[in-house]
């Protein structure tokens, strides 16, 4: 399972979307809110998570 690259959240296998550059490098979301935010180049300030 890989973690969102906006607020690394663990998305689930078959859940989420991943997104190519044209570097080759791969980037994965756990939401469209997320992959919007980082595109619009946002910081996140999300409190951490407590496991």
């Amino acid at each position: 399972m890989a973690d969102c690259d906006y607020c690394g959240e663990e998305v689930p296998k078959g859940q989420g979307k991943m997104l190519i550059l044209n570097s080759g490098e791969r980037l994965h979301f756990c939401s469209g809110k997320c992959e919007k935010n980082h595109r619009n180049n946002r910081s996140h300030k999300y409190p951490e998570k407590e496991n």
